[in-house]
């Protein structure tokens, strides 16, 4: 009989581990991964491959000190939640305009994708993308309904089917891919993929749903966090490889539409595990730590994006690109920066022992900081500005 409850105790975290390790995956590998190849292709492979493994490993240490945290609290929160715990007021509403303003940029840019990537799929054009992305919609809005469940239901099989197309393409293109495409470089461009693989990179908002999925498993927490992490950055090391080295610079802001149907349907599931997970933040966010009504959250996280993209889809003020990298680098940068500011604070005023723990280096939460603001400075256009101030006066 104790053999059979450990077997069972046994399986129960391993799965715990692995729904919360795909909650991570999922969330971080949405619409980003889609934009990448185009990036990547105008300023070269080399140049983005060596963004993607700076905020890889940038993205990784953050997300280590959000689950420290995480640990160090009695309590569940969202990222809002955390921060007025940690940093008072200010620090609540700093990351209540960053959670919003990352998440809703996310779905927008999601709509977007999904509603061009189905309408190719069908009709093949992208005439039709509203009407799509309408019905991509009500579709997550009704998955929306069931909660943490069907939070799980959609990440175990919705990571699962998008790493296999992502190994599918590899190999499909791998014949194809020719050696001057991936050598060509572009330094004019160094900075340009800089907030599209920020955006592509980022998760922040999904790791408390990792820390309710594994409360009965936390000593697996910094295991899942890591690889929920690198499986992202791996996928898109491949999938970049793959479009890049065959396509060259003729490729679209949406990837997947340059290649054929078959391969759109990447861009479908990219989209829809992402668009999940990150609505289901953002409702846990109004419900727990802004204390909003269940019904009322639920209108502002399923209706609103949808008004808003249809508002820019009407009067066409947004493609998926800048989408892309406005909400990378301005939610992106800032919730790093609270994070670790939180973390420091954390370790002053700890309620419990953690499973593990990050030493603090100033040095590198100097150098963190200013990397993730000199990203909001170069994608919102202000460095091209004082350059041409600096220009006027000398």
């Amino acid at each position: 009989m104790k053999k059979r409850l450990f077997n069972f105790a046994s399986k129960g975290a391993s799965k715990n581990f692995l729904d919360g390790t795909f909650t991570l995956t999922g969330a971080i590998i949405g619409a980003g991964i889609l934009g990448l190849p185009y990036v990547f292709s105008q300023s070269g492979f080399l140049i983005g491959l060596f963004w993607l493994v700076v905020l890889g490993i940038l993205m990784l240490f953050i997300h280590l000190y959000m689950g420290e945290i995480i640990l160090r609290t009695n309590e569940n929160h969202q990222l809002t939640g955390y921060a007025e715990k940690y940093l008072g007021k200010y620090g609540k509403w700093a990351m209540v305009f960053a959670m919003i303003f990352g998440i809703y940029s996310a779905l927008i840019a999601y709509l977007i994708g999904e509603g061009q990537s189905i309408s190719y799929i069908v009709f093949g054009h992208e005439k039709n993308a509203v009407v799509f992305a309408f019905l991509f919609w009500l579709v997550m809005t009704m998955l929306l309904r069931e909660g943490l469940k069907g939070l799980k239901k959609v990440e175990a099989w919705g990571v699962a089917v998008i790493l296999v197309l992502i190994i599918g393409i590899f190999i499909y293109f791998l014949p194809g891919i020719k050696l001057q495409n991936l050598s060509y470089n572009n330094t004019g461009l160094f900075f340009f993929p800089l907030g599209t693989v920020l955006f592509a990179l980022l998760g922040f908002s999904s790791i408390p749903e990792v820390g309710r999925i594994m409360k009965y498993n936390k000593d697996k927490l910094k295991k899942a966090l890591i690889i929920g992490t690198i499986i992202p950055v791996i996928a898109y090391f491949l999938f970049t490889l793959a479009f890049v080295g065959a396509l060259g610079i003729g490729i679209k802001e949406v990837a997947t539409i340059s290649s054929g149907k078959t391969i759109a349907f990447l861009g479908i599931f990219t989209m829809l595990t992402s668009y999940f997970v990150l609505s289901f933040a953002l409702k846990d966010m109004f419900m727990i730590d802004l204390k909003f009504k269940k019904k009322s959250s639920f209108w502002l996280v399923s209706v609103l994006p949808l008004a808003l993209y249809i508002l820019i889809s009407l009067f066409d003020l947004l493609d998926f690109k800048t989408v892309l990298g406005i909400g990378g680098v301005v939610a992106g940068g800032l919730t790093g920066i609270l994070i670790l500011l939180m973390n420091y604070k954390s370790k002053k005023y700890s309620e419990r022992n953690p499973e593990y723990w990050i030493k603090n280096n100033f040095i590198i939460i100097v150098i963190v900081s200013l990397l993730l603001i000199l990203a909001i400075v170069i994608e919102l256009g202000f460095l091209d500005k004082v350059v041409e101030i600096a220009k006027g006066l000398f």
